[in-house]
């Protein structure tokens, strides 16, 4: 699924040009790279000790990964909802009351 809605099934959605979509594409590309960049840093620094010195995951280091991993794609899932809502609602980009 594309997070630009170029992904089909909006068939009374306007046509885009190749170059439109090309660019929606590298759009796409660098908010999930910048997203999985984000990722990585913020789970790093929560489940490894600064002075990293062996080769292999312990368990609790393996759970904090996968637990920190999880945590963050349904916040990101929750917040995507969210933005979806209030775009569909007209409401992005306004303050609420």
């Amino acid at each position: 699924m594309s997070f630009f809605g170029l992904g089909g099934g909006n068939a009374g959605a306007p046509q885009l040009s190749s170059e439109q979509k090309i660019k929606a594409a590298e759009n796409e590309l660098d908010m999930v790279t910048r997203m999985f960049n984000q990722l990585l840093d913020s789970c790093y620094r929560k489940c490894f000790d600064k002075n990293y010195d062996n080769g292999e995951l312990t368990k609790n280091e393996s759970l904090c990964v996968d637990r920190c991993v999880t945590k963050y794609f349904a916040a990101n899932v929750k917040v995507g909802e969210s933005m979806q809502e209030l775009g569909q609602n007209g409401n992005l980009g306004r303050p609420t009351p």
